[in-house]
């Protein structure tokens, strides 16, 4: 079943369409007995159909609730009605991506906080053992903002985490899961993941707020992908863009093609970069 609007689905009024994937449908809807808005994220109906993909999704939702930390979007309900499958969360109305599309690229003083949050949510999920795979501008959500509010982010789509050694970049269905502009050559290979396609990913989303552009542009998704596994990526400063040496090296570092050349942390990541700009992280 994929829910209408106007319609109740669990114990969720679905009020509007936010966003729709090959993997999930994400809704705005409402919580009439607590008066509450949440991001409500239906699984796919094909991928809840087998039964090893629900018995992981239940588990895994779970590990992702509980990490409770400040930077991860909260996650309040997660389960079935209706044959499908969901997750609701809080609901958090600007992301990265819109900011991206409006803006092109941030400046540093800007960008590098916000970053820096989405980096604490992923190193506090990779020591728990559990990578996101999927870290893009609109899984990093924006609230606040102005004189007297601080921006935040906060990293959603954690509902959707795996372990870290025991799985690869496929879904059991065998589709690709991640975003073909941010994704890990590692994942691409279908290889053993850790919280390094996580640190490769967060780079492209730092390159692309640095430059306007994700690192690997071409005409074709197979041509991004092959970018990926084969080519070197561009020196952001090749984009006309006034940056310092340190600025290049420290971001062609964290998109090395062998996760072992990269940094050992989203965090020691962040820090290098920071200082690369002399800016607070």
């Amino acid at each position: 079943m994929v829910p209408l609007i106007g319609t109740e689905f669990a114990c969720y009024r679905i009020v509007a369409l936010l966003g729709r994937g090959g993997m999930s449908i994400v809704y705005r809807a409402e919580n009439p007995r607590l008066g509450t808005t949440v991001a409500l994220k239906v699984l796919a109906p094909e991928l809840a159909e087998d039964e090893s993909f629900r018995e992981r999704f239940v588990t895994e939702s779970r590990l992702a609730a509980a990490l409770n930390h400040p930077t991860i979007i909260t996650i309040y309900d997660a389960g079935e009605a209706d044959g499908s499958l969901y997750i609701a969360m809080r609901y958090v109305s600007a992301d990265l991506k819109q900011v991206f599309e409006a803006e092109g690229a941030l400046p540093p003083g800007r960008l590098i906080p916000l970053l820096g949050q989405a980096a604490d949510a992923l190193d506090a999920a990779h020591a728990k053992d559990l990578i996101h795979r999927d870290v893009k501008p609109a899984n990093i959500l924006l609230d606040g903002g102005g004189p007297e509010r601080p921006e935040l982010a906060y990293l959603a789509d954690f509902g959707l985490t795996k372990h870290a050694g025991s799985i690869s970049g496929m879904t059991v269905a065998g589709s690709f899961l991640g975003t073909i502009d941010y994704v890990a050559p590692e994942q691409i290979d279908d290889g053993t993941l850790d919280g390094r396609a996580d640190l490769y990913s967060l780079g492209c989303v730092a390159y692309e707020g640095l430059t306007g552009s994700p690192p690997f542009r071409r005409d074709t998704q197979p041509a991004v992908l092959w970018a990926h596994m084969q080519d070197d990526p561009p020196r952001p400063s090749e984009h006309g863009v006034d940056l310092p040496r340190a600025t290049d090296d420290v971001v062609v570092r964290a998109l090395a093609k062998d996760p072992n050349e990269r940094h050992d942390s989203c965090g020691e990541f962040l820090s290098s970069l920071a200082d690369s700009l002399g800016v607070a992280a």
